[in-house]
């Protein structure tokens, strides 16, 4: 059945917590203290499936289960195939495993040379800051680091990052991640933005978060005016399907466009999620009404049971070329795989050139219309004597 979106709804209240005052309702960390981390809290709100159950406890061993109240109430508990339940209620997809997967898909431990930091690309590093997130998406690709379920012993180390980026003036960009930055107290990230800020080669910081989506109260104006002191601070965030995108969120997309700060997303294509073109392209418009640009679709990385969540590369395929020339340029992503082991990012496009010759170009538009461009220039002969030679329309003077 084709998607279909209400586009002026814009989800907003505190749906199960209507109890709570508002003021906790809106402050941060209160919503960290008051998630949902067991079966037995998910089940006195919902009834859960066997496949759920089972995920549930298998979670313990793999990635542990965090939902936000906020998060919380945007899931359909009377719907098992609900888009955003299962981005953060385990399934027994996850105690499956698969030879091509893998702990560390991207190979980010071998080009690690300091702990939390992963230096891949030459003029800009990873810097992994922290080790937790305000919930746990099941598809994550450091589930072996975050949420220390797998005790993989990971502990961010700042200072011997820091020191690493000071020593290397190579490097001119600087994305924060983990776990998730937004986690970090005010204290330390105004710490952390300071100090690179003050290493003259880094010309550009980000970072990746999630706790937009997950934690919108957490986008407070004492944040935004940490960025706005270190600025410009570019961040991207994730979001998958348009359900995510609430009224919470687009207030916390504002706050953090008014303090300055560029916004783009990272969506992870996600079978039974956002494997659609119709959802795709309802969740893209809603992030330019959200004054952020769609950046990245992600094929999902190969990570230790995650077979369930993944999407034909076919699949992604269709779902640019039914963007492309369908809505604006700005609602485009790239489609993007990060090759397994440590290659980087790949783009995969539609294939709209059918053949490059010496002479012309000759590709197909979104439509399908064939068309050349030519790579020489054919020179137009010069007129005989006596001729006219017409220029912008209007006849020339006879020649000499």
């Amino acid at each position: 059945m084709p998607y279909t979106e209400d586009r002026s709804a814009w989800y907003e209240g505190q749906g199960l917590w209507q109890h709570i005052p508002a003021n906790d309702w809106n402050d941060w960390i209160w919503q960290l203290k008051n998630r949902i981390t067991s079966v037995a809290q998910l089940e006195e709100h919902m009834t859960l499936t066997a496949d759920e159950k089972a995920g549930c406890l298998f979670a313990s061993q793999k990635l542990a289960l965090a939902i936000t109240p906020y998060f919380f109430n945007l899931i359909d508990r009377n719907d098992p195939n609900c888009p955003i339940r299962k981005q953060v209620i385990p399934r027994g997809g996850e105690a499956v495993m698969s030879e091509e997967e893998m702990l560390d898909s991207l190979g980010e431990d071998a080009h690690s040379p300091v702990p939390g930091l992963v230096h891949r690309y030459p003029d800009r590093v990873l810097f992994l800051v922290t080790d937790r997130c305000a919930a746990y998406c099941r598809y994550c690709t450091r589930s072996r680091l975050v949420s220390n379920a797998q005790d993989y012993n990971f502990h961010p180390e700042h200072e011997q990052g820091l020191k690493y980026i000071e020593e290397h003036p190579e490097i001119r960009d600087v994305l924060l991640s983990g776990g998730d930055p937004l986690l970090l107290s005010d204290k330390k990230l105004d710490y952390l933005l300071g100090r690179l800020r003050a290493i003259k080669h880094v010309e550009f910081i980000r970072l990746g978060s999630r706790i937009p989506v997950f934690l919108p109260q957490r986008i407070t104006p004492e944040l935004c005016e940490i960025f706005k002191k270190h600025g410009p601070i570019w961040l991207s965030i994730h979001t998958n399907h348009p359900k995510e995108a609430t009224a919470e969120l687009r207030a916390a997309c504002e706050r953090l466009s008014f303090a300055g700060v560029p916004l783009g997303n990272q969506s992870v294509l996600l079978k039974g999620i956002n494997d659609d073109a119709d959802v795709m392209k309802a969740l893209v418009h809603r992030l330019l009404r959200m004054r952020v640009r769609p950046y990245y679709i992600y094929q999902m990385d190969l990570i230790t049971g995650g077979a369930h969540f993944k999407v034909d590369v076919r699949k992604g395929i269709e779902i640019i070329r039914a963007l492309r020339g369908h809505t604006t340029g700005y609602a485009v992503p790239q489609y993007v795989i990060d090759a397994p082991g440590g290659g980087g990012k790949v783009p995969i496009n539609p294939d709209y050139v059918e053949k490059i010759t010496d002479t012309e170009v000759v590709f197909r538009n979104y439509e399908g219309q064939q068309f050349r461009y030519p790579l020489t220039n054919t020179p137009i002969p010069a007129p005989a004597e006596g001729e006219l030679v017409e220029a912008s329309g209007r006849e020339a003077p006879l020649l000499d």
